[in-house]
């Protein structure tokens, strides 16, 4: 067999592994968790949100414990970028998607404030152990955070958490210590085969590994974060879907980054200067547009999420051209500055304008 099909093999069976090892994770600790008699809005909050993450996390890890700081970088920023584009997107096509008035006046702002805090410790060129411990402490106190104010909106919010099935609980300890031992293993070994299978890829393809992390593997990883969300849209939970992609996304930032770093020790993480001047300013950005689309009606229209699909797809076409067509690779980036940014950017700013003048309609007739 040809080393790239071996390769793109092994890429497959890792991300199945991966996803498998998720679910079973995710099963075993709701039912500990349940046992345990940890409150369920709790476990939703926590538990199920990192078993989503769980593939992002032991990706990363195992990235920089085999010396990949910039695979490991550029999964997280990949993935951020996956979720609020595609994982949004598809959902918004698959069902409008109504926003609730705190996602927009808590979650996304808290979001936008962690990239941005993320993007100025990576600026130096890499992230420190210590700023590793900060993320980890911001995801604490946001957790804390979460959990109180969610218990003040009760009836509000619970329609947003996670479904879990209270049966499994008496599927006993043993089963449960039996189903994360597993699904450790499976997220263990799928990381492993993903990390290394990308690594022979990029050198097979003559690309730097950063590019690998921010397309095949940053979109491999994201499947759990699809797969729910999309559940969640075809159910009619279009809170779900959009409390999904915000979690995750912080998660992303405040749990599997900050772990990385810490991992790195005294070594620091490495970023790549490509990333810091292009990537994490998208991701940035991205979460910034969003901004106008969630107050659009307190909703996401199909239209919408059809430009986020769009906008990456420009994204990906930014990272492939210049593989396959270097010399077309200046006019396509000229084509984004001149087209696509302009008419984003209009078309965003006439929804929010209309929003806007569509809540003063409101309070005039009040």
């Amino acid at each position: 067999m040809p080393t790239f099909l071996l390769s793109a093999l092994e890429m497959l069976t890792g991300i199945g592994l991966l996803f498998g090892g998720g679910e079973l994770f995710v099963k075993g600790s709701v039912a500990l968790a349940l046992i345990l008699g940890i409150p369920q809005l709790v476990i939703g909050l926590t538990v199920v949100s990192l078993g989503t993450s769980a593939p992002e996390l032991f990706v990363s890890v195992s990235s920089v414990l085999k010396g990949s700081d910039a695979l490991a970088v550029s999964n997280v920023v990949g993935s951020n970028i996956f979720n609020m584009m595609v994982v949004l997107g598809a959902s918004a096509l698959v069902l409008p998607l109504k926003v609730e008035s705190r996602l927009v006046r808590r979650d996304v702002p808290v979001l936008l404030a962690v990239s941005a805090a993320v993007w100025g410790m990576a600026s130096s060129g890499k992230v420190t152990w210590q700023a590793g411990v900060a993320l980890l402490i911001a995801l604490a106190i946001n957790t804390v955070w979460e959990i109180r104010t969610v218990r003040e909106e009760p009836d509000k919010m619970k329609a947003a958490e996670p479904e879990i099935n209270l049966e499994i609980a008496d599927s006993g300890c043993l089963k449960a210590f039996i189903q994360i031992i597993f699904g450790i293993i499976l997220l263990t070994l799928g990381s492993n085969l993903l990390v290394s299978a990308a690594t022979d890829t990029a050198v097979l393809l003559g690309v730097s590994e950063a590019v690998i992390g921010l397309t095949i593997v940053s979109a491999g990883t994201s499947i759990p974060e699809l797969i729910t969300s999309l559940v969640a849209a075809l159910r009619g939970r279009t809170d779900l879907a959009i409390g999904n992609v915000v979690g995750s996304s912080l998660l992303n930032q405040l749990l599997v980054l900050s772990s990385c770093a810490v991992v790195s020790g005294e070594g620091s993480l490495i970023v790549e200067e490509i990333i810091i001047q292009r990537d994490l300013p998208f991701m940035v950005l991205t979460t910034l547009a969003c901004m106008p689309i969630f107050w659009t009606k307190g909703r996401i229209s199909r239209q919408e999420g059809a430009i986020l699909l769009g906008l990456y797809l420009c994204y990906l076409a930014d990272q492939i051209i210049p593989i396959t067509s270097p010399n077309f690779h200046g006019d396509f980036r000229i084509a984004i500055i001149c087209v696509v940014l302009p008419i984003t950017v209009t078309a965003i700013t006439f929804q929010t304008v209309n929003y806007w003048n569509y809540l003063k309609r409101i309070r005039a007739n009040n």
